[in-house]
């Protein structure tokens, strides 16, 4: 696979595309997504999962509510992937997500997922102590190169029991950044999104550019590979987002299945 980089995509770039025009696209999309997912529903022998990523105040709740226009929300499910609770920090760390993967019909999406062990622990190292690991491990030089292995061997079993794994990384700018913050200050209906953790973590910004760097390269695989999505237009994002996800859709070959032949059924009445 082609190494990804951050710093070689755009985060405002939108293809020369204008917003009603991606708007309308979008919808089209949406809808196309709307019958692929009731199809995947019906046949119920695929799965769908969707990882979003991205630095705080990308837009993966605005992407989630997007997607969510598009599909019969049951057969879908949505998982937020916060601060790990005490038995999942005894467990190895895919476990929590492992258990949240969608079931044969269905479509899961993680806002964050184990992705945070290789980014968010790699620039706050000291995580890892609340892990439960054996130290020997922690120190060793080639510890996140172990958990990238880990990452492409757990989706490949993913993708080989039937789960298309489709990843999203929100791209924004560190200036996109700093105007959402301040928009979440400004917008009483917004104030609820504001963390001051955000604004610690933004002092890490050229550490979480690396992580995130290192991490692309390292999990994009053939057979569950990243889109890097330019994310500093929401309009754009959402656009994007819904032409990946019906592709990917497309590809699956969904079929409705075909009822058996039944002899001497009569529906009374």
């Amino acid at each position: 696979m082609a190494k990804l980089s951050l710093k070689e995509i755009d985060p405002a770039f939108t293809e020369a595309l204008d917003k009603e025009s991606a708007e309308e696209m979008t919808a089209a999309y949406l809808q196309k997504m709307y019958h692929l997912l009731y199809r995947m529903f019906a046949e119920n022998k695929t799965s769908l999962l969707i990882n979003l990523h991205g630095i705080d105040t990308s837009g993966k709740d605005g992407t989630i509510s997007h997607i969510f226009s598009g599909a019969n929300p049951q057969g879908v499910n949505v998982y937020s992937f916060k601060q790990p609770s005490e038995e999942e920090l005894r467990h190895d760390f895919l476990w929590r997500c492992h258990i949240r993967c969608p079931e044969a019909g269905t479509t899961a999406i993680f806002n964050r997922s184990y992705y945070e062990e290789v980014t968010t622990v790699k620039v706050h190292p000291k995580k890892l102590l609340t892990e439960h690991l054996p130290l020997n491990d922690i120190n060793q030089k080639d510890f996140f190169e172990k958990r990238y292995v880990q990452i492409n061997n757990f989706e490949k079993m993913l993708v080989e029991n039937g789960t298309t794994v489709v990843k999203i990384f929100l791209h924004i700018s560190k200036a996109e950044q700093k105007r959402r913050l301040r928009e979440r200050l400004r917008d009483s209906t917004k104030n609820w999104k504001f963390s001051k953790s955000d604004v610690k973590e933004r002092k890490h910004w050229g550490s979480y550019m690396k992580a995130f760097d290192q991490m692309l390269a390292a999990t994009n695989t053939s057979h569950a590979p990243w889109h890097i999505i330019p994310a500093d237009k929401k309009w754009y994002r959402n656009y994007l987002t819904s032409q990946i996800i019906v592709d990917r859709l497309s590809e699956m070959h969904l079929k409705f299945p075909k009822l058996k032949k039944t002899k001497n059924v009569k529906i009374s009445g």
